[in-house]
């Protein structure tokens, strides 16, 4: 595998098998890992607020009905 540099970039390689571009600063890519472990810790949370939140709408279902059978009797 070849690589040459990319003008203008110093950080910047092309892989002259597969022709793509490649980052090889290590703390470049450690900033896009710690971001992209922050989106995922993000969209984790989200997930499991609407998990809750659809946990808290269906208890209340239940409740309205039991309410709605005490009325009745």
């Amino acid at each position: 595998m070849v690589k040459i540099r990319v003008e203008g970039h110093e950080s910047l390689v092309r892989d002259t098998v597969s022709n793509a571009v490649i980052n090889s600063s290590t703390s470049e890519y450690k900033i896009y890992m710690s971001k992209y472990r922050a989106r995922e810790k993000q969209s984790d949370e989200l997930r499991n607020a609407c998990k809750e939140i659809n946990t808290l709408k269906a208890e209340l279902r239940e409740i309205k009905s039991l309410i709605k059978k005490v009325i009745e009797k």
